[in-house]
Formats: structure tokens, sequence, C-alpha cells
């Protein structure tokens, strides 16, 4: 272990071992801080430790002097109870944890044996792991050992590799046995180890290729629009891919013009692209919907979905706040607002509830952990709720992270109606004051204003340390940033991110294409924080331009984006299609006749479509992410709902434009507006036969046809 080398230099006869890098290193290696041992909320039979180990003095406390001292032993180590119940010497409910002979015990022995130190001279602090080698390439059923490397404060460096915890992320694509040795699984992939030693954590790559890789002439022939594509293809050529045929003109535009502006195209829209013969229409299209033409959709559609994640509840804050921060958020969007002053605002906001939006943030985050947590989640991507009361189980977050990124929102004062009245109530005034402090819950020192990834900041005086953080935010070289956002307009692209869960970067969840997204973010940060530039790029990339037909070599693959993901489209977008197709607006309570759904500001108001198809709880607190899953409510709802039968049988422009045509031309009409494109020859043939029988298709029978296109899976997905 080399657990003695700590204090090289001490004075003879001093203290070797350390109770936080070695001891407590062992006790946890050994199972017993672990929520169904000793780290439960009431501890095991009197024994109680912290989880993951976030109290050490605490766990010391309990250790040296809890039960009147009765754990150690000091004048005969061997007799310590510690030592006699882990080696099951006297009876343990865990049985043995280690032998008597093993390094485990030498360890905590020496440690006994030495008086128990709290510390010893001149301690040092880990400062972070390694992993050697950091990434490792598998035969199916092969077993490797990696060797895990601390550094520490003084400079020094040790292997800790026994020292350590190890789990797997997905234990039957590869599993690790305690001593760091790796066992390949027999499915082609990647996926990850985890290794934890005190507070640092780290992981390590572990790659099974298939058992053919396709020859590099393969891929030689493979478009390249932008480096998005270059980045792909080398992960492709790694893990034994090869990316899907390009998609049709027709698929093209449904999905660019869905995915960009949340809507349907129109038919003069699809027929212009389809007739066109410039080489370069596909990126003449995304700069068209990206243009300030198309504003108000682009806006409308972007809103919603930061909607979901900003948005409060209108009963806990009031009716004006949410609806003064929607409107802010649309205009943010319609303005291409660079996300480094979106988030600058956002996070900079003081004054009335009922006169600027982003203070309604602040009224429903009310407290500074709770703000703090919102934020990094958010905007980092961080997911730091698990340590706002112990160690991150997975990650190097600890309450002194929680509890420093609190403290950037401690000096905020308010007063007025904290609680909201029914419709809207007081309004609630929000200000910055100096001299608001945030205290750790367990040492109660008053916390300083620190980021994340530890950067100190100078004392600020009268200066308010949210400026100072969004300042951190949206510095160009803050990684966070820059990559939490671009892989949230990824997944929106895409329908998974390149990290997935979109907002938990951890070691132990890493993206699956690591340079493509530093690219992404890179790129995103020279261009401004221009969130239309971002979604260009990726919608001109061959990658984004991919069939979602699979191949013999993608046809497994469901996260490194070698072929288009289906995805079914948002409640709105589903909603406003149905609705301009029938030409029957829906009603929307609260808002203007001829509104979209996209235009809805709060998710209390009623409309039992959207709540099928997935929008989210009302009652829930932000931020929301949506199930994108189908359901069985879902299609009875398309099949059967009484309010869509309105629709379709409802006046409706362009259905007796269609009774006017032939058989042949109705039906090319329709498949044109709904998926911009012709019927295929077998579509085209039982269309005709049902319509057949009369001059011009009867308005009845049209209407059957389309209601049983749009309850088809090509009309409800975006694929």
């Amino acid at each position: 272990m080399g657990a003695l080398a700590l204090a090289e230099g001490a004075p003879e006869g001093s203290p070797t071992i350390s109770f936080t890098n070695d001891v407590l290193p062992v006790i946890t290696k050994a199972g017993c801080i672990a929520g169904a041992c000793h780290a439960k909320s009431d501890g095991q039979n009197g024994f109680q430790l912290s989880i993951f180990s976030y109290d050490t003095d605490a766990d010391y406390r309990e250790i040296v002097f809890d039960a009147k001292g009765r754990r150690i032993f000091p004048a005969s180590p061997d007799h310590s109870l510690l030592l006699l119940k882990a080696t099951n010497q006297i009876p343990h409910e865990g049985e043995k944890r280690f032998e008597v002979d093993s390094e485990s015990y030498r360890v905590i022995r020496q440690w006994i044996a030495e008086g128990a130190p709290r510390a010893i001279p001149d301690e040092p602090e880990p400062t972070g792991i390694t992993i050697d080698p950091p990434a490792q390439s598998f035969s199916k059923g092969e077993t490797r050992a990696i060797k895990v490397i601390v550094s520490y404060s003084n400079g020094t460096k040790r292997d800790v590799t026994d020292l350590c915890e190890f789990t797997s992320n997905d234990a039957a694509f590869a599993s690790v046995d305690h001593h760091g040795k790796i066992t390949a699984g027999s499915v082609p992939g990647e996926n990850s180890v985890i290794v934890r030693y005190v507070d640092q954590v780290a992981a390590a790559r572990v790659v099974i290729p298939p058992d053919r890789l396709l020859p590099e002439s393969d891929y030689a022939s493979l478009k390249v629009n932008n480096e998005i594509d270059e980045l792909a293809y080398v992960r492709f050529r790694e893990l034994g891919l090869f990316p899907s045929d390009s998609c049709s003109d027709s698929e093209f535009i449904r999905r660019a013009t869905l995915d960009a502006i949340g809507r349907l195209p129109t038919m003069k829209e699809t027929n212009a692209f389809l007739k066109s013969e410039e080489p370069e229409k596909r990126a003449k299209l995304v700069a068209t919907l990206l243009s300030d033409e198309h504003r108000f959709d682009y806006a409308n559609y972007w809103a919603t979905k930061w909607g979901d994640l900003l948005r409060p509840n209108t009963q806990r804050v009031g009716v004006k706040p949410v609806y003064l921060l929607d409107d802010w958020i649309r205009q943010k969007f319609r303005a291409n607002t660079p996300w480094d002053e979106f988030v600058t605002e956002l996070l900079s906001a003081t004054g009335s509830t009922h006169q600027y939006g982003p203070v309604a943030v602040i009224r429903d985050k009310r407290e500074p952990a709770d703000m703090a947590e919102f934020i990094s989640q958010i905007f980092l991507g961080v997911r730091l709720g698990c340590a706002k009361c112990h160690h991150h189980p997975s990650e190097k977050w600890s309450q002194d992270d929680y509890y420093s990124m609190a403290s950037f929102f401690g000096s905020m004062k308010r007063k007025g109606q904290g609680i909201s009245a029914p419709i809207s109530g007081e309004p609630e005034f929000w200000w910055f004051e100096p001299g608001g402090t945030v205290k750790h819950p367990v040492s109660e020192a008053v916390m300083k204003p620190r980021a994340p990834d530890g950067t100190e900041f100078e004392e600020m005086g009268e200066k308010d340390p949210r400026s100072v953080l969004a300042g951190w935010i949206t510095a160009p070289e803050n990684t966070f940033f820059a990559r939490a956002i671009v892989n949230r307009i990824w997944a929106e692209l895409f329908g998974k991110g390149v990290v997935d869960p979109v907002d938990d970067f951890r070691e132990s969840n890493p993206p699956v294409n690591k340079p493509l997204l530093d690219w992404l973010a890179k790129d995103f940060v020279e261009h401004g924080f221009d969130q239309k530039h971002t979604i260009a790029t990726i919608l001109n990339s061959r990658v984004y331009q991919q069939s979602s037909t699979p191949n013999e070599f993608n046809s497994a693959d469901n996260r490194n984006f070698s072929r288009s993901y289906r995805r079914r489209l948002p409640a709105e977008v589903l909603l406003d299609a149905l609705s301009n197709i029938t030409g029957q607006p829906e009603k929307l309570q609260g808002l203007p006749n001829e509104s979209q759904a996209m235009e809805q500001w709060n998710h209390l108001l009623p409309n039992d479509f959207l709540d099928a198809f997935g929008r989210p709880n009302s009652s829930a607190a932000p931020p929301l992410e949506r199930n994108p899953e189908g359901s069985v409510v879902q299609a009875l709802h398309l099949m059967n709902s009484k309010v869509l039968q309105k629709k379709f049988a409802g006046e409706n422009p362009w259905i007796s434009t269609l009774e006017k045509m032939t058989a042949e031309e109705a039906v090319a009409g329709i498949y044109l507006r709904l998926f911009s494109r012709s019927p295929e020859d077998d579509e085209n043939r039982i269309s005709l036969n049902y319509l057949a029988g009369e001059e011009t298709p009867s308005r009845e029978k049209i209407e059957d046809l389309i209601w049983s296109l749009v309850n088809s899976a090509e009309f409800v997905l975006n694929h």
C-alpha cells in the first residue's frame, strides 16, 4: 500500500499512519462505511460512521472516543475491538472484513500503536488521482489490472491501488474486483470503471472493439461537412461502427424544420426545397430557418424548452412573475441573445417580481443552497445535490463545494409577500446587501464563495458575489459552462447528449466522444456563445444528416450517433402540427384565439393532449426534463380523442381544396403535407383504393386517410 511513506522526513518516533489517508480508506475498502452498514442513518449496533467519510472529524471521534474509547487499545493494539470485529475473532454481524496477516490489518494496528493520532506532522492532502493506464482496449473476456496513483499537496505521489474502491458502470460489459483487475465482457463498446480514493474520483475507460474492424478505406469516401464529422468518424473507426447513409431531402427538410423552429415545413417550403437543384441547398435551408424571418417560431420553440428548466410554479411565486419570466425568455431568444449575457442577466437579477421576470427564479429558489444547486445543474451540468449532506457518491464534490457555491447567494435580501396568493398576490422585492453569510452545517464555518473547480476569489467588499460568479461561469476558459450548453443543444437535436443525462457531468459519466464535445464547446465560445451558430454547425454536419435506417455495422448503436435516432415530437409541437393540418386552432386557456401551444407560458393551464404527451408536471420543481418515451395513453388519445375528432370534422380550407382534386393529387398532397415526401408505390395504391369510387374523393374519406396517417409512427416521430 505504501501507507508508511507519508511522513518522510518526520522526526523519529513520530506517527507515520494517517487517519484520513490510510485508516479511513482501509475501513472504506472493507465495506464498513456503506449505507447498509455503519453509515446507515442510525449506524449499526451503536457504531455510526459518516457515509463516504464526509465528516472525518466525527468518524475519528466515533472510533477513538465513543463508548468510552473501547474500540481501540493502544497498549495492546491486537486486542482492539476495531480489529477483533473486522477479522471476526469475536462475533461480528458484518462477518470477516480482512485477515489478521493482511496489509489492511497492519495499517490499522500500527495507527493504534502510534496512539491513534488525528493527524501526523506536515500531513499532505490528496490533490488528485491518476489511473495508469487511463484507457485500455480489451479482447472479449480478457483481464487486465490498473494502477492508481495519488498526488499530494506536498508534491509527493503514491500507489494507492489497494486502498481504492472500484465500481463498474456496467458490470455486464466489464467487471472489476477489489484490486483493480478489470475483466471485459463479450459485448463490443465502451464504458467506464470508477475509482475512488478518499474524496478523489477518476474513471478508467474500457473499450471492447468488435471482432472485425472496418478498413480505413471504407471511411475515406464519407463526406465531411465540418469538424463534427471528422471527430465522429474517428470514434466510429475505433468502435467498428459505420454511419448510416445520408437522409433524403424529404427527411432533411422535415427533420431540420422541426428541430430548428418546432413546426412542420409548409407545402410551399417543401416543394421549393425538393425541386431545387442547388448543391448547397441544405445549408441554405438551415440559414433560412435560423434567420430573422423565423425568429418568432424559433423563440417560441426554444423558450418552451428552457421554460421547462427555469419556470417555477405559479402557485409558488404567483401568476405575474411567471408570465414576466416567460416573456423575458422569449425576448432573449427572439434577439438571439448570447448565452453569456443571458446567464449574467439572470444571475444578477434584482428588483420587483411584478416588474422584472428573472427575479421570479430567485423568489422560487429562496435559499442560497437551493439557488446554487439549481444554477450548477442547469448551467454547469453539475449535480451538486448529493453533496448537500455528504460527499458525492461518484464524484469529487464535497459539502465544502456545495456550501461554498451557496455562499455566492448568501447576501440577497428580500421584503414583501414571500408566498403567492391564489392569483398573484403582492410583489416581493429582492436586492443585494453586503454582509450575508452561509455556514457549513457540520463545522459551522462561514463559507467563502468558491467555484466548484476550486477557484478562489478575492474579498468582494461591496461587490455582488453573484456578478463574480456570473463572470467565472461565462469566462471563455471555463469549460463547464460551454460544455453544458452545447451538450443541451446537441441533446435536443439528437435525442440524447454527448453526456447523458445532459446535466450530469462527472468522472463516472464520461462523454461518449470527449474530443467532439470539447470542440463544440470551443467553437461555441469562439463564436460569442451564439446558440444559432452552434445549431447551424450541427445541422450542417453529415452526422446530423444521417438516415435513421441502420446498417449491419450500427444496428446496435444507441449512444455513439452513427445513425439518426427516432424521437417523439414534443407535446406542443405535435399539438400545433395537428391544429395546423386540420385548420382548427387549439383553444388554450389564458391565451388569445389562434395562439399556438408553444406560446403557453404556464403548465398549470389545463390541456389533456399536452398532459398525455408529456409536458412537465406543473407541481414539480424546475429544472424539469421530459420523458421522451411513447405510451399507450398517447396512442389511445390520438385514436379516440373527441377533441381531435372535432378538429378533423371542423372547417378546413386545405381539406376543402383536396376535395376538388383527383384522388392521385389528393394523396400526393396529403403525404407532402404530413411527411414532406411523395407516397411509396404501395402507400399510393392502398390510399387510392380507399378513395376510389368517386370522381373526386369525398371529404369523409379524406379525413379518414389523414386521421390514419397522423396515427402512424412516421408522423409522431422526428426521424
